[in-house]
């Protein structure tokens, strides 16, 4: 009897959620995005590793002209994108600021494992300067962080499009139906 209250009490806040969860979505202008079947939801799935390496380097050559990962560091490619050498190669490519030294000055170094991926900005004034005045998310947990986690950032990736007739998008901003407003500066 203990133990149906308990399931009752579960369920009544699941569907208190679920119809907060309707209403918030209903007020917020932009498109849902359909629920995809990944390769990595089952119980014992994991991570297909040569996905993961193509959107490292995605994010390499792309992404990371503006997007920083600040809570990563190139340790966390090993074993999952990288071998050591690799990622430790990799890390001692970029020049990493650290310091200060016994004269109190700051200097570069190369990079290390346990070095944070280094932001392309060094504030966010400076990011949002550069871009228009948006200020880019850090992407080191952008898929827990966006309701929809890889079904948005899929979405979002591959979402632009022409804005439909009678929605106007500003100049430097592009139309993207899952971007809240639908006007999105990436």
């Amino acid at each position: 009897r203990r133990w149906w209250r308990a399931a009752g009490g579960v369920g009544m806040g699941a569907a208190v959620v679920g119809l907060t969860t309707t209403v918030l979505a209903e007020d917020e202008d932009c498109v849902h995005p359909p629920h995809l079947h990944w390769s990595h939801n089952g119980f014992f799935s994991s991570f297909d590793a040569a996905s993961m390496r193509r959107g490292y380097e995605v994010y390499r050559n792309v992404c990371s002209t503006c997007h920083s990962m600040k809570f990563l560091t190139f340790g966390n490619l090993v074993g999952v994108t990288h071998t050591e050498a690799q990622a430790k190669a990799l890390a001692e490519s970029y020049e990493i600021q650290d310091g200060p030294n016994d004269e109190g000055n700051m200097f570069e170094r190369p990079g290390r494992l346990s070095d944070r991926f280094p932001s392309p900005y060094r504030n966010d004034e400076e990011a949002r300067y550069s871009n228009g005045g948006a200020l880019p998310p850090d992407l080191s947990c952008i898929v827990k962080a966006r309701h929809g986690g890889p079904d948005y950032v899929y979405s979002l990736i591959t979402g632009y499009a022409d804005a439909p007739h009678g929605i106007h998008v500003r100049e430097g901003l592009h139309y993207n139906p899952y971007f809240p407003g639908g006007s999105i500066a990436m």
